[in-house]
């Protein structure tokens, strides 16, 4: 076992990893404030602070875990939103479900510019190789997590946005399936059915940003 690589391996990840996954849910928070519902702001969970959303096991040790896999897994403490709360709740609910994975969309063009930045000072050394690594591992990260929750899966982000595009009836329906979405989730993840989904859209995503760095 390559311990000083697995080391190395965390440490790349650690930083995008954390803000990658606290910030999709403070995302979530700021629409849902901005469209009515005040619950996550009284919570103190509409900040941009990591600490605020930070889950022990799905923000680090998961993380940890799934990062040697090729395909990193984790989550923060879910925000709570009262849908009833928005102005138009089956409207509203597809713009706060939407939030997380724009924020990560964000980041990942965030981590593009960091590197483009990196790679115009002319900089080498293993500092300059690190942080570039870490700009990597951010855009890999942010566009993974986008992709994953765009699923169209309840409970994932994916699945509340298509809830509030079906017609009422069909919304109901397919709203009952939320409390089979998780072992679903997990059944396609093991099988590798996920990577097989959903890899094509990453792979499209991560080619037109790594255009833009000029990796």
């Amino acid at each position: 076992m390559d311990i000083q690589g697995i080391i190395v391996t965390i440490a790349i990840y650690a930083i995008p990893a954390v803000f990658a996954i606290t910030l999709h849910e403070a995302g979530h928070a700021y629409a849902a404030m901005y469209f009515g519902d005040k619950t996550a702001w009284m919570l103190g969970r509409t900040s941009l602070n990591p600490a605020k959303h930070i889950d022990p096991i799905g923000t680090v040790v998961v993380p940890i875990l799934t990062a040697f896999t090729g395909f990193l897994f984790g989550w923060a403490k879910p925000v709570p939103v009262n849908f009833e709360n928005l102005r138009d709740p089956k409207r509203d609910m597809l713009w706060v479900a939407a939030a997380g994975p724009a924020a990560n969309l964000a980041m990942a063009l965030a981590w593009v510019l960091v590197a483009k930045a990196l790679l115009a000072t002319g900089g080498s050394g293993i500092a300059f190789e690190f942080w570039i690594r870490v700009a990597d591992a951010g855009i890999k990260v942010n566009v993974g997590l986008a992709v994953l929750n765009l699923f169209p899966l309840l409970p994932l982000d994916g699945g509340r946005i298509l809830v509030s595009v079906l017609p009422g009836r069909l919304a109901w329906q397919y709203s009952r399936l939320e409390p089979f979405g998780m072992p679903i989730l997990i059944i396609l993840i093991v099988s590798g059915a996920l990577w097989w989904m959903l890899g094509p859209v990453m792979g499209a995503l991560l080619k037109n940003l790594y255009s833009l760095v000029g990796f």
